[in-house]
């Protein structure tokens, strides 16, 4: 199963469905980029964020500009492990100290040359609010 993950993906959506109201919406907006990567020694590499994210007005974001970047941003690189229809990332590194060091389990599902993963409930990553998100990457190589 590992030689099926091994390459680089890049992401075609990210759905956040919100525990209390089951609410759906697009954690990165309608267009989010990104790309995850699993190589053959066992590392990964996580990055997503909005297609719509605003350049700040000089070299040095302002508070208000930086923390709009940082709240459209996710990204994080480990290890990963797979058994069964789950793989977890081992958090080496990440934009968020809090998930540096934890592990990241998600369910996943191949089909063709897509990746479905969902993370089970758990806070949503922009607003902290619980959530269970799903995640579609297509294999670029």
């Amino acid at each position: 199963m590992r030689d099926k993950f091994i390459g680089t993906w890049k992401l075609v959506a990210a759905v956040n469905e919100d525990a209390a109201t089951g609410e759906k919406t697009d954690l990165f907006g309608p267009d989010p980029i990104g790309y995850l990567s699993y190589g053959a020694d066992g590392r990964m590499m996580a990055i997503q964020v909005r297609s719509d994210r605003k350049k700040p007005a000089a070299a040095v974001p302002t508070a208000a500009e930086a923390d709009a970047l940082f709240k459209s941003l996710l990204s994080y690189a480990g290890t990963y492990t797979i058994e069964g229809n789950e793989v977890t990332h081992h958090v080496d590194i990440s934009w968020n100290e809090s998930w540096t060091g934890t592990r990241l389990t998600r369910k996943f599902r191949l089909e063709g040359n897509r990746l479905y993963l969902s993370v089970p409930p758990s806070p949503n990553p922009i607003d902290g609010r619980m959530g269970v998100r799903s995640v579609v990457w297509e294999k670029l190589a």
